[in-house]
């Protein structure tokens, strides 16, 4: 496994939760509501912050344990 890939199952797992502790508070715990809206927006900042400057704490962590992802060439004609 390569760090670009494992940062993106980690995004999957963590909105995965922010799904399930928003139906938590759908349900009735109000918390779990504020508590997944926090989450998703610190998950939304670090995406744009990411996307606007190439910045990734996250995935500058992940590439020292991890090797980085090999790039494809497209060889198209």
């Amino acid at each position: 496994m390569c760090a670009e890939k494992i940062q993106r199952l980690i995004q999957a797992i963590i909105l995965g939760m922010v799904m399930g502790m928003a139906a938590m508070g759908i349900a009735g715990e109000q918390g779990m509501l504020q508590l997944a809206f926090l989450v998703q927006l610190a998950m939304m900042i670090m995406l744009i912050i990411a996307g606007l400057t190439g910045w990734c704490p996250g995935l500058m962590v992940l590439k020292k344990i991890f090797p980085p992802c090999k790039e494809k060439v497209n060889e198209e004609g």
